[in-house]
C-alpha cells in the first residue's frame, strides 16, 4: 500500500547509480513521494531549492571523483540549508565514529548498506512521516488555539463595550 505524500521529494545521494536505482524502485513501491537521484553532494545542494522533505546520503562520494565531498561535509551544508530535511545517512562504513559523527551533525539516523538496509530504510520513512504528522497536527493545534485565543479577546473587548455602553446610557 503506498502512502500519498503528493509534491514532497526525497533525494537519494549515492556515487554508485545502482544502488540509487535499487533504492528508488524499492521506495517507489511503497510510497508517493518524488525521487531525485545524485551521484556526488555538489549536485545535490544545487537542488536544495527543491526544499527535500529526506535526503538519503552515502559517506563516500568519491568512487567516480576522488575530488568530490564526503557525506559528512554534504550533510553539514544541507542542514545550514535546510535544517528541516530528514537526512538518513546510508553507507558501507560499519564504524560507529562515522554513525557518531554523522549524527552529531544533524543526521536523522544511520543505516550500514547490507541485507536489512532497504526495509531498516521502509521503518525510517515511515517513522519520518509519523513525525511529520505529528509535527503538521501541532501546528494545526497551535493555529486554532490562537484563534480561539484572538476570538475570546474580541469577545470580551465587544461585550466589555456593550455592558460599557449599556452603563452609561441607563
Amino acid at each position: 500500500m503506498a502512502i500519498e505524500q503528493s509534491n514532497r521529494y526525497i533525494f537519494l545521494v549515492d556515487d554508485e547509480p545502482i544502488q540509487n536505482e535499487m533504492l528508488k524502485d524499492y521506495i517507489s513501491e511503497r510510497f508517493m513521494y518524488q525521487i531525485k537521484t545524485y551521484e556526488d553532494g555538489e549536485t545535490v545542494l544545487a537542488d536544495m531549492h527543491l526544499n527535500p522533505e529526506i535526503i538519503v546520503l552515502d559517506f563516500h562520494l568519491n568512487s567516480h571523483r576522488p575530488d568530490a565531498e564526503n557525506g559528512v561535509d554534504v550533510l553539514k551544508k544541507i542542514k545550514a540549508h535546510n535544517s528541516q530535511a530528514q537526512v538518513i545517512m546510508l553507507s558501507g562504513q560499519d564504524k560507529l565514529e562515522v554513525a557518531i559523527d554523522s549524527m552529531k551533525h544533524g543526521a536523522y539516523d544511520y543505516v550500514v548498506k547490507g541485507e536489512t538496509a532497504f526495509s531498516r530504510m521502509e521503518n525510517i520513512l515511515n517513522n519520518i512521516n509519523e513525525l511529520s504528522s505529528v509535527r503538521a497536527a501541532n501546528n494545526n493545534y497551535k493555529k486554532v488555539n490562537t484563534l480561539l485565543y484572538i476570538s475570546l479577546v474580541v469577545v470580551i473587548g465587544i461585550a466589555a463595550l456593550l455592558l460599557y455602553v449599556f452603563r452609561r446610557y441607563q
